[in-house]
């Protein structure tokens, strides 16, 4: 019954969810940035995932979404338009690049996992810059046409199949990920995350786990980046980029970690703050930015999730 009730959906994440629903009928001239938004919450969420609840410290997690985006590109630019086979198809992909890497990466500690993750992703962007037959190098690849989803919802430029598509695949992904994080196997890794040398101790296989979570984590970075290359029908070599794992880890820290809420919290302040700044001060707006991140990690540790749960906790103590 207790494991039932951990399940459970409380008022506030069903408020949560209701506000991108919201979104929609809101903000319908900026369904473009919503959907982009949707999909950076899901790449977050990879990162959290194994940071947050396995303590696998990665600059390379751009890797998996990069790959994810040029195999969904690739499928549909010759001829297997259909997005959602071509979003299995992907995340298959970055999985399998997920499990051969993780072998490396789980070996080493903090520093080393932090260097021989940004390496792998680092050897995959000049191994895209230098491919330009097959992936267009930096002028990016182009010529991608989607089909429509269930042969009906075709996408257009008001961004609204785009955008509702997104939230669909980001909310089952999200499902998914909860289940696993409330499960013995998420307790696992928070058991790993407090005290790896002790898991041993009662039998936790501590290299399986991160091997798994660590191949779980690639393959929903994978899914996002073929949401990116499906929605926005062009992948750029950037998607590879170290830039755009530094930004997730910004994202993480802004949001908090630990949450999977923090990542979602984490991209959506990132992306409308970084498109408000840019706009107001194209030339300072990472000044501004780089303040606001200075600020939550001085007087909100644990992100903006980790401190609205300390005002909660707060103010439900008695007088």
């Amino acid at each position: 019954m207790s494991g039932l009730t951990t399940q459970r959906w409380s008022p506030y994440e069903m408020a949560f969810w209701l506000l991108p629903v919201a979104a929609f009928f809101i903000f319908p001239k900026y369904l473009t940035l919503g959907s982009q938004i949707l999909i950076t919450g899901m790449f977050a969420l990879s990162l959290d995932l194994i940071l947050g609840y396995a303590r696998i410290l990665s600059l390379g997690q751009a890797a998996f979404f990069g790959v994810g985006a040029y195999t969904a590109g690739l499928l549909a630019k010759y001829g297997w338009t259909e997005p959602l086979s071509g979003l299995l198809v992907a995340a298959v992909v970055a999985a399998l690049l997920g499990l051969v890497t993780s072998f490396l990466v789980v070996r080493g500690q903090d520093l080393t996992r932090l260097m021989v993750t940004m390496g792998i992703g680092l050897m995959l962007y000049e191994a895209a810059n230098q491919a330009t037959s097959i992936t267009g190098g930096v002028d990016g690849l182009s010529g991608i046409e989607m089909g429509k989803i269930f042969g009906v919802f075709g996408f257009g430029m008001d961004g609204r199949t785009a955008y509702i598509y997104a939230l669909c695949v980001l909310f089952v992904v999200f499902c998914i990920l909860r289940v696993v994080v409330r499960s013995p196997f998420g307790l696992s890794l928070r058991g790993i995350r407090e005290g790896e040398r002790r898991m041993p101790a009662i039998g936790a296989s501590v290299p399986r786990k991160l091997i798994a979570v660590y191949t779980m984590g690639a393959c929903v970075a994978g899914i996002a980046g073929a949401l990116l290359a499906q929605t926005t029908q062009f992948v750029g070599i950037d998607t590879l980029g170290f830039p755009r794992s530094a930004e997730l880890m910004i994202m993480l820290v802004l949001g908090g970690t630990g949450y999977l809420y923090g990542a979602l919290i984490g991209a959506a302040v990132f992306m409308i703050t970084q498109d408000y700044l840019s706009n107001l001060n194209p030339v300072y707006w990472q000044f501004w930015l780089g303040l606001l991140l200075v600020l939550i990690v001085m007087f909100a540790r644990g992100g903006i999730l980790g401190g609205l749960l300390a005002l909660r906790r707060r103010a439900s103590r008695p007088a």
